[in-house]
Parts: structure tokens; sequence; C-alpha cells
């Protein structure tokens, strides 16, 4: 399994993104453009997963404490090394914990912390073959001023699996994993 972990967005914010993507897209425009449905803040990105690590995994992270988290996203940008589309997600004091706390849980079943500083995002394109810094170029230009969009609080945060295919990837949720509850076993696997 393919996994990683991170937090869904609130129905306002995927319809307020859906209508930025579909004002920004273009047929021409060389892009793989992301759906809605997988639209997410990453927390941590694990990678491939054995049975033994994932039943260690869920465990911990069942043990994550943590209140809800507000969430607001901010400007749309560009990783242009990567050649991807995105809107940015405030760094808050709470977003920066959930996402230590997560890391620190996972690290105790051997997952490795990114050593890259922490930078949440939401991906909404990606460019694709050589071309892709000319497709990114031309999206930059369609951008003629910054969307404003609604702020939410997280009340969870989700183990996904990620499903590779040549049209791009497909995320299932796993395991959630509930905000705020003290003491809650709560963790139901969505299939």
């Amino acid at each position: 399994m393919r996994l990683f972990v991170g937090i869904p967005l609130a129905a306002a914010v995927i319809g307020e993104l859906a209508a930025v993507s579909a004002r920004l897209k273009s047929n021409q425009d060389g892009l793989r453009w992301a759906t809605p449905e997988s639209w997410h803040v990453t927390l941590q990105f694990l990678g491939n997963t054995g049975p033994e690590q994932y039943a260690c995994l869920v465990a911990r992270l069942r043990e994550v404490r943590s209140p809800p988290v507000p969430v607001r996203l901010e400007a749309l940008g560009f990783f242009d090394r990567a050649g991807i589309f995105f809107a940015g997600v405030g760094l808050t004091p709470e977003l920066l914990s959930l996402e230590q706390r997560v890391t620190a849980a996972t690290g105790l079943c051997g997952f490795v912390p990114e050593t890259r500083p922490f930078h949440p995002h939401i991906t909404l394109a990606r460019g694709k073959g050589e071309g892709r810094g000319q497709g990114l170029s031309e999206l930059r230009t369609r951008i003629q001023r910054q969307p404003t969009f609604t702020r939410f609080v997280a009340g969870e945060f989700l183990l996904y699996e990620s499903h590779l295919s040549p049209a791009g990837s497909r995320y299932e949720i796993r395991e959630r994993f509930p905000l705020g509850r003290q003491g809650s076993q709560a963790g139901s696997t969505a299939r």
C-alpha cells in the first residue's frame, strides 16, 4: 500500500477551488488537473507500507490528540521545479502542531519525516512532460486576481491510500481520526 496522511477539505472550499480550476483550465495547457476528490492538505507522505507497519501506523495515529484545526487557504502559487500549481494553506500554530504530532506518531513505526520544511498546500495541477514549464507559464498569465477562500475547521485527519495509474492518482480513505475528542477510539475503515 502507498499511503499518506492528510486533512480533507470542507465542501465550501472544494466548490471554490473547483470554480477557480474551471476558470483557469485550458484544453491546450498541457497540464494534468487534479480532481476535486483528490484535494487535501498532506500532513505526511508515508510511501509503501506493509501489513505489520500498517497495523502499527493505525494504532499510533489513533493515539494522536489535537484540538480541531482551523484551516485557511491563501494565494495560488507554483512550485516551478516540481511543475506544480497549488493553493497555499496558511501555516498556523495548530496545523504545525498537528503535523508534528502525526510525524512523531508515524516515526514510532519506522517512517522518516521529510527534511524539507512543512509547506501545506493543495495541488491543483501538474505539468506533464518536457513542455510543462510553458503550460505553467501560460497558466500564470491567466491568474488575474487571487481568490478568497472560506476558512474552515478540520475535525479529522485521514489515512489515504494512493492508487497510481496513467490517468493520475486516485485516493482511497483507509482510516479516519477525529480531532478534539479526548480518549476516543474512533477510527473507522472506509472502503
